[in-house]
C-alpha cells in the first residue's frame, strides 16, 4: 500500500481561476483595435484564434454543466442536488423537495449563463461579451451560490451547514475513482 500524498495547497489553483480571466479580457481589450475581418494579418489571426478558444471554452463548460445537472431531472431519475446531499446528510422528504429545485435553479443559472454569453458574442461589441465571460462569470457564480444559501436558511427547517472543504471532499469523492483504494 503506498502513502497518500500530502495535499497541495490551492493557492494556484485559486490564483489561476482569479487571474486567468482577468488575463484573457485584458488581452480583448487591448487588441479591440484589431479587426476580425483582417484575418490574414497576425493580429486577426492571434484576436480570432484566442477569441475562439475563450468562446468555445466558456461554452463547452456551460453545455457541460447544463446537461449534467438538467439530464438528471428527468423523469426518473435523482437530481444531481439531491444525490450529493444524500451522500452528507442523508434525504427528509423537506430535503428532497428543496433539493429538486435547487438543480433545476443550477439548471435555469447555466441556461441563462450560456444563453447570455451566445446573445453577446453575436450581437454585443466584442468587449462588452470579453467583460461579461471573464469579469462577471465567477463573481455570478459566487452570488448563485449565496443566493441559495440565504434560500436554504429561510426554508429548511434544519438546513446543512457545511464548510468549502467538506462540499469539495464530497464532490471529488463522487468522482470515478475516486473512492476506491490504490493498488
Amino acid at each position: 500500500m503506498r502513502a497518500t500524498p500530502a495535499a497541495r495547497p490551492p493557492h494556484m489553483a485559486i490564483l489561476a481561476i482569479a487571474v486567468l480571466p482577468v488575463v484573457s479580457h485584458l488581452v480583448i481589450m487591448a487588441t479591440r483595435h484589431v479587426q476580425l475581418g483582417l484575418i490574414f494579418s497576425f493580429g486577426g489571426l492571434f484576436k480570432l484564434g484566442f477569441v475562439t478558444i475563450s468562446a468555445l471554452t466558456h461554452w463547452s463548460i456551460y453545455v457541460s454543466l447544463l446537461a449534467a445537472f438538467g439530464l438528471t431531472l428527468r423523469q426518473g431519475r435523482e437530481p444531481l442536488i439531491t444525490a450529493l446531499v444524500r451522500r452528507m446528510h442523508g434525504l427528509t422528504p423537506e430535503r428532497v423537495s428543496y433539493t429538486r429545485k435547487v438543480t433545476i435553479a443550477w439548471t435555469l443559472f447555466f441556461a441563462a449563463q450560456l444563453s447570455l454569453s451566445i446573445a453577446l458574442f453575436c450581437f454585443a461589441p466584442l468587449v462588452v461579451w470579453s467583460f461579461f465571460v471573464n469579469i462577471l462569470d465567477l463573481p455570478l457564480v459566487v452570488l448563485m451560490f449565496a443566493a441559495e444559501y440565504v434560500v436554504r436558511l429561510r426554508t429548511l427547517r434544519d438546513p446543512p451547514r457545511d464548510s468549502l472543504s467538506a462540499i469539495m471532499g464530497m464532490i471529488t469523492g463522487a468522482l470515478p475513482g475516486a473512492l476506491e483504494p490504490e493498488a
